[in-house]
């Protein structure tokens, strides 16, 4: 079968000049594709190229089906339907028009007859069985919106799926349904996705690197599998080209040592007067035309070497990991951190958002609070971080705490991250809080960076090592969604650093691998 969209030889540059794409070639076809790579390595930059919305600097992109598109942040238009929301509304008003009696012959050529059921099998599908069309799609909540775009992509059919971010801000069951609709799904799909569950569900996996694309057969356990040992094999061949450079220079070294020595012995030889002249003058020659064979077999095999070496260099992309121990919170195993007792909360006038929610978290504890958008998980971890009052009950924090939301607002925009970790480590001078922001990874003139130019992922990972790499580390961190709009190496910087964390800590999280990389020990599920 042919593909549904080919890129040949494409390249883009962004704005600054930076190589985003280079030569880059691949198709699309009828298999689920799944887009990963860092953030701001060009996937959108990508999907945007195929949707035609930016010109390529070089190479093309040739499109030969219909597409569906699923955009990331998607706002529905003021005053729209859900059916104008999913792209249908013409289609069902031509159907609506037909049963009433009023359509004309345009509308039975255009018709498309089965349309109604595959609409209402795909809203089942996304868990919104029996969503009125007419609905305003204002009344809808985030994840509905996103679910109900992507049940009218699936009834329209298209042959190619482009999917971008499709399970953030879901929570846990509409994550799955979105998951169970990908694996129904018989066209094809490119979708762009952090989310490890539902890439799990790709027949293949394209990785864009600073390197260029990779591409694996398989889901996400398979693709990360390989890409570990990839990894480490380059890394092996990148230490061993490294030793051969090393040991060439040796070599040549000792090889120059040897001759150096055995001139100055003819030298000496020469000077006693006991050898003849044409004796002498023989020793010459062949001295010097072995002297200019050991210098070109010596810059060959450094040249080899060389070569050698920066083959193994392409071969390994730059990528830093975190790997450190961080300072002891001192959070004794027995102390009460955090006491809920029959907390119920709402605002004036308004429907409660809790109701008789208890919790008690005890020494280094590991807890998450799980539930459905809408379920009150948000307000149960701004109580506990003593950013709202309880309406009813009572709250009881014992141990020094820190609370990083979606937003991470003890972030200000304007502040360079120097400037930030002094702020909220008094204490601090200038060269430590360097040295504490270069351990994640902002080093030299990294940590000059404004907040407002930081990536979501670059943002979470500035205000841990603020909190972190504090002289005394709060003993109950609270999260709020930490992996929301993070790539998968951004996820695995904060996995390691909370690895490395010594005390308690209370999480909402709809992603059950993090939540299992960072060791919960006990879940909260509010309904």
């Amino acid at each position: 079968m042919p593909a549904f969209v080919t890129l040949d030889s494409l390249s883009f540059r962004a704005p600054d000049g930076r190589a985003l794409l280079d030569n880059l070639t691949l198709a699309f076809g009828a298999e689920r594709t799944g887009l990963v790579g860092r953030n701001g390595v060009g996937k959108t930059t990508l999907l945007r190229l195929i949707l035609g919305e930016l010109a390529p600097l070089a190479g093309t992109v040739t499109v030969r089906g219909r597409l569906g598109v699923l955009r990331q942040a998607l706002q529905p238009p003021p005053g729209a339907t859900v059916a104008e929301l999913m792209g249908l509304a013409d289609a069902l008003r031509r159907l609506a028009r037909i049963e009433a009696g009023s359509g004309t012959e345009a509308d039975f050529a255009d018709a498309d007859w089965g349309l109604e059921a595959r609409l209402a099998e795909a809203l089942a599908g996304v868990g919104l069985a029996g969503l009125d069309p007419d609905r305003p799609a204002a009344t809808l909540s985030g994840g509905q919106v996103t679910r109900a775009a992507l049940a009218g992509l699936v009834a329209a059919g298209p042959d190619l799926l482009v999917l971008d971010e499709p399970t953030n801000n879901l929570d846990a069951e509409a994550r799955a349904l979105v998951g169970e609709v990908l694996g129904r799904w018989k066209g094809g799909a490119l979708v762009v996705s952090h989310d490890r569950g539902l890439l799990r569900r790709m027949d293949r996996i394209v990785e864009l690197t600073g390197l260029g694309a990779r591409v694996y057969g398989g889901g996400y356990d398979l693709y990360a599998e390989r890409k570990a040992a990839e990894a480490a094999a380059a890394e092996r061949a990148l230490d061993q080209a490294e030793r051969a450079v090393e040991r060439v220079a040796r070599e040549t070294q000792a090889v120059a040592e040897r001759k150096a020595r055995r001139d100055a012995g003819g030298r000496r030889y020469a000077r006693s007067g006991s050898a003849p002249r044409i004796l002498l003058g023989g020793l010459k020659r062949r001295a010097q035309e072995s002297a200019g064979r050991g210098e070109a077999l010596a810059e060959r095999l450094r040249g080899e070497a060389a070569e050698d070496l920066a083959a193994a260099k392409a071969r390994v992309e730059p990528v830093r990991a975190l790997a450190f121990e961080l300072p002891s919170s001192g959070l004794p195993a027995g102390r009460n951190v955090l006491a809920m007792d029959e907390v119920a909360f709402g605002y004036p006038g308004g429907p409660r958002r809790l109701d008789a929610v208890s919790l008690q978290i005890t020494g280094p504890e590991r807890v998450a609070v799980t539930g459905p958008n809408g379920a009150g998980k948000t307000t149960l971890i701004r109580l506990a971080a003593g950013e709202l009052e309880p309406t009813e009950g009572r709250v009881r924090r014992n141990a020094p705490s820190a609370f990083l939301d979606q937003q991470t607002a003890l972030l200000r925009p304007q502040e360079t991250l120097v400037e930030a970790f002094r702020r909220l480590n008094p204490q601090a001078g200038d060269n430590a809080a360097r040295a504490a922001l270069a351990r994640f990874l902002f080093r030299n003139v990294a940590a000059d960076r404004r907040v407002a130019e930081l990536s979501g992922g670059e943002r979470l990972r500035a205000a841990l090592a603020c909190v972190l790499m504090a002289d005394q580390p709060p003993q109950l961190l609270i999260l709020d969604e930490p992996t929301n709009h993070l790539d998968l190496d951004s996820v695995a910087a904060v996995e390691a650093a909370l690895a490395g964390y010594d005390g308690a800590l209370l999480v909402v999280s709809h992603d059950p691998d993090f939540l299992a990389a960072v060791g919960i020990g006990r879940e909260l599920s509010l309904s």
